[in-house]
């Protein structure tokens, strides 16, 4: 563990990202400042712990949904299927009336 010793208002950089800043000390609590890109997770100990501890039990229960229990089959007839003959058959032409029907004039 690297220690250092930094007084109020002083920074330390981890990287070319993190900014670590000293912002008060009162007694024996120290207040710090950490500046870091949005994709960089930033938690207390105790909070990193139990979100990691919370991780862990959610990944050994269960899924919800039992992929076992599908019936494949079904699903397989399904792209099988031909579509309805009125959505197969091909869309007629529709044809602007003749001039020589009773619908010309």
């Amino acid at each position: 563990m690297l220690v250092l010793s930094r007084v109020k208002n002083e920074t330390i950089m981890i990287g070319d990202d993190v900014e670590i800043t000293i912002v008060d000390v009162k007694g024996d609590k120290v207040r710090v400042g950490i500046k870091a890109p949005k994709n960089v997770p930033v938690h207390r100990k105790e909070v990193y712990l139990a979100i990691k501890e919370e991780n862990l039990r959610a990944a050994e229960q269960p899924a919800a949904l039992d992929l076992g229990a599908l019936d494949l089959g079904v699903l397989g007839d399904l792209f099988k299927m031909q579509p309805p003959p009125n959505l197969a058959a091909p869309r007629s032409k529709i044809e602007p009336p003749r001039k020589d029907s009773p619908e010309s004039a």
